[in-house]
């Protein structure tokens, strides 16, 4: 091979990584907000798919997001896509006994899949799945795979579902118990060649890998300020709490997951990656709320401080007053005195047209006013 082929060669393999497919959204009681990206990173074929919905059920308004990561095509996501919700929220229980509609609707779209597939040649497509559900005050994640979900409640990060993997103890009991095997081929592997162990499809393998989700349920209060989905491209190269972390610096959740989606193939995830940030707007209102409350304590104490001021001058103002009383009364006892003389006939020491009597009262008035003045600038 020549030069020019070698390098047609390499540049036949390397791939442009496209900006991914984002977009968001605001619930109608205004109570959650979300965002989504995707993006096929440095694989040349997509077979993640996701899907965010918001419906009217009973009254209530219900939210339901996922994140389905295919294997072996992109057909089992896709179809999970277009209808493990829709059998979730016409159950007859999804209200009234909702753990057990979910388990009902992922065990009957895995047989409905797998029912699909007769008419196609490829037995081995399959698929994850990471859900929440949002009902009134409660949040439903249902896991089936190694897709994950983390919330971030009081600031810290916590996983709600679990990676399901067949080397863990459990999981891997059930598939021994059922017949099969677990062995090492790189990574462990259901009978050598799943690594995971439970998703939708998968028809040979469908007696060790079920469709069963694992549920937990948390509540919607102030505490509970977000959660994150996301398929195993981003959970490959970020822990939860430097999930969490990168959310926490971007309010807005469509934006939270593009960056989440960008830094992942920074990292060098080889896989496709998709993300869903879903906001809880309670915390948020919880937050002013306190913020306003201290506006107002401090408000208060500035009322009460100004409240104390005028007080201080009003009793200012009185002690004034009584000053120019005892001022008048002085004035009163010299005119008296200076009668008693001048009867006496000493008019000498203290004539009738003598200033000092004069200019003490209008010392006083003086007085008076610049009291009078001081209360009113005060």
């Amino acid at each position: 091979m020549g030069y020019a082929e070698l390098v047609q060669s390499y540049s036949n393999k390397m791939r442009v990584v496209e900006a991914p497919a984002s977009g968001g959204g605001l619930s109608q009681n205004g109570k959650f907000s979300y965002g989504y990206a995707s993006s096929a990173g440095k694989r040349s074929s997509m077979e993640d798919f996701f899907e965010t919905r918001i419906d009217g059920i009973d009254g209530e308004i219900v939210g339901l997001f996922g994140v389905f990561d295919g294997h072996g095509g992109a057909r089992a996501a896709e179809y999970l896509k277009r209808h493990l919700f829709s059998n979730l929220i016409t159950h007859p229980k999804f209200i009234s006994d909702t753990k057990s509609a979910i388990a009902d609707a992922y065990n009957h779209t895995d047989s409905e899949l797998l029912k699909s597939e007769n008419s196609h040649t490829r037995d081995d497509a399959g698929s994850t799945a990471s859900t929440a559900i949002l009902v009134g005050d409660r949040l439903l994640v249902a896991n089936v795979g190694d897709s994950r979900a983390v919330i971030c409640r009081a600031g810290n990060a916590f996983a709600v579902s679990r990676d399901h993997k067949p080397d863990q103890s459990d999981e891997r009991e059930r598939i021994e118990n059922a017949g099969g095997f677990v062995m090492w081929a790189g990574t462990w592997r259901v009978g050598g060649v799943l690594a995971v162990s439970r998703s939708f499809g998968d028809r040979l393998l469908k007696q060790y890998v079920i469709a069963d989700p694992e549920i937990q349920e948390e509540k919607i209060d102030d505490s509970l300020e977000f959660l994150i989905l996301a398929s195993d491209g981003l959970w490959d190269v970020f822990s939860n709490e430097e999930a969490v972390a990168v959310v926490k610096e971007v309010e807005e959740p469509e934006e939270s997951t593009k960056k989440l989606v960008g830094e992942a193939i920074k990292r060098g995830s080889a896989d496709n990656i998709t993300c869903v940030v879903v906001r809880f707007l309670e915390s948020e209102t919880a937050n002013i709320k306190a913020s306003d409350i201290s506006s107002t304590h401090s408000s208060s104490s500035q009322e009460a401080n100004q409240g104390e001021t005028a007080v201080r001058d009003d009793s200012d103002h009185k002690m004034s007053s009584k000053q120019t009383n005892r001022d008048d009364t002085a004035v009163h006892s010299l005119d008296r005195n200076a009668e008693v003389e001048a009867r006496s006939g000493d008019s000498g020491r203290i004539s009738s047209n003598q200033k000092p009597v004069e200019n003490t009262a209008a010392g006083s008035s003086v007085s008076s006013e610049q009291s009078g003045s001081a209360g009113e600038n005060n």
